[in-house]
């Protein structure tokens, strides 16, 4: 099994706390959020690891040199285009193999991520499912399965909102490369990752089962409010695991 961590953004709408780091560089508890992403990889055996990059790309690429298994894989375009083009740049590198997708910014309960990489599924989405605000990706379900994830769904037909991992299996992994690389050739810049889920969704014959929260913890870092709820928030166990990771 690979990960690919999605980490080029700068982070602006957190102010002057990503001046001098990329967000996920920031700490909660002695450890910046990378850290809590990349233990709960390793605590399921998942080493091998690219990260795309952009903003502070340095950074980044001296993690990798501290950590093996890491491979940074730098957007250029970062400031031009949105999460999905830097899963195109980066699509190459991976193989047609079960792969975890995260976001460097989001953490999730330990619970949540083990039932992701155990779930059952062409493309697990754990989703959120309680009332969300226009920014939300939100989705709607059929019989357990998604068949729509937007941010342009309405607030009122929105069964929740995915919360920005996936697990995707390697059956599914071609086609998502290939959605993907229709939707950059159609000029989508802006598209999110999503965009390439929903055309894998509409195309049939994958599984794609929403995965519940069921309450607990989450967290997206992208204002400052965020960034406090995280730090208030974080469960003990998985502190645990990123201290296990960092003292081991």
């Amino acid at each position: 099994m690979q990960a690919i961590i999605m980490a080029a953004g700068r982070g602006s709408r957190l102010g002057n706390l990503t001046d001098d780091i990329p967000k996920a560089f920031l700490e909660v508890r002695g450890n910046r959020l990378i850290d809590y992403n990349l233990a709960l990889l390793h605590e399921h055996g998942i080493e091998d690891i690219k990260i795309v990059t952009g903003y502070k790309a340095e950074l980044y690429e001296a993690l990798s040199k501290e950590k093996a298994g890491i491979t940074c894989i730098y957007n250029p375009f970062y400031e031009h285009c949105n999460v999905l083009g830097s899963f195109y740049m980066a699509q190459e590198k991976l193989e047609n193999v079960d792969t975890i997708y995260l976001h460097a910014d989001t953490l999730c309960h330990p619970e949540i991520f083990r039932e992701m990489v155990q779930g059952e599924g062409d493309i697990v989405m754990p989703v959120d499912v309680s009332p969300c605000d226009s920014e939300a990706m939100k989705v709607t379900t059929r019989a357990g399965q998604i068949v729509k994830v937007s941010k342009e769904i309405p607030e009122a037909e929105s069964e929740g909102e995915f919360i920005g991992m996936a697990k995707i299996s390697g059956r599914a992994m071609p086609a998502i490369k290939q959605a993907s690389r229709k939707l950059m050739r159609q000029g989508c810049l802006k598209s999110y990752f999503e965009g390439a889920v929903q055309e894998v969704i509409d195309g049939g014959g994958f599984s794609i089962p929403a995965l519940p929260t069921k309450g607990r913890f989450w967290g997206e870092v992208d204002f400052e409010e965020d960034y406090n709820y995280v730090k208030a928030n974080l469960p003990d166990t998985l502190w645990q695991i990123a201290e296990g990771l960092r003292h081991g």
